[in-house]
């Protein structure tokens, strides 16, 4: 599904949100690959489950032509700096909800990216009949969790021992949720 673009600017930095294009594909290939190397917080290693231009393609096609799927890019200066997706499905139990996932390079964060991908995905699935937004991040990500809980979401459970990080140790996996009110 595509949604209507948005400028914003945050401490002195201008970039603006929209839906994704084909011609993004590309450059969102190399840039989620630069993204999984700069932190720990994503699921994947730099490099891991790749995703090539062609992938891409495939992947916006789909999600463009999708009631249940939203993909976002944050652009600035005409370069991805981050984006975020919310994929559903059409099965009758679980239609009412989607799985949220964002991400930013980190030379950006600090600027509202992340936060702002994530009130569009919000606004976007409340004014389109779903009822529940779904997502993990990782238990030391706290400024992700304290974010995720300003915007409605609650623990909703605690996948423990989840993730093994570079530092050898075992990490949770929060479970959070966001159900409209009505």
């Amino acid at each position: 599904m595509k949604v209507d673009q948005k400028n914003f600017c945050v401490r002195g930095i201008p970039y603006l949100i929209r839906s994704v294009r084909v011609e993004d594909a590309k450059q969102l290939s190399e840039v989620r690959v630069q993204i999984d190397g700069e932190t720990e917080n994503m699921d994947r290693e730099k490099g891991e489950n790749y995703i090539d231009e062609a992938g891409f393609v495939q992947l916006i096609q789909h999600d463009t032509e999708s009631e249940t799927n939203l993909f976002l890019v944050a652009e600035r200066n005409e370069r991805i700096v981050g984006f975020s997706r919310c994929e559903g499905n059409n099965l009758k139990r679980t239609a009412h909800k989607v799985e949220f996932g964002v991400c930013v390079l980190q030379d950006y964060w600090g600027y509202g990216i992340g936060q702002n991908l994530l009130k569009e995905s919000i606004h976007w699935a409340d004014t389109n009949g779903l009822k529940k937004i779904t997502l993990s991040v990782l238990e030391t990500n706290e400024k992700a969790i304290k974010l995720y809980k300003k915007y409605g979401f609650e623990v909703e459970g605690i996948l423990k021992k989840d993730k093994r990080l570079s530092d050898g140790n075992y990490y949770n996996t929060v479970m959070m949720g966001r159900f409209k009110q009505e």
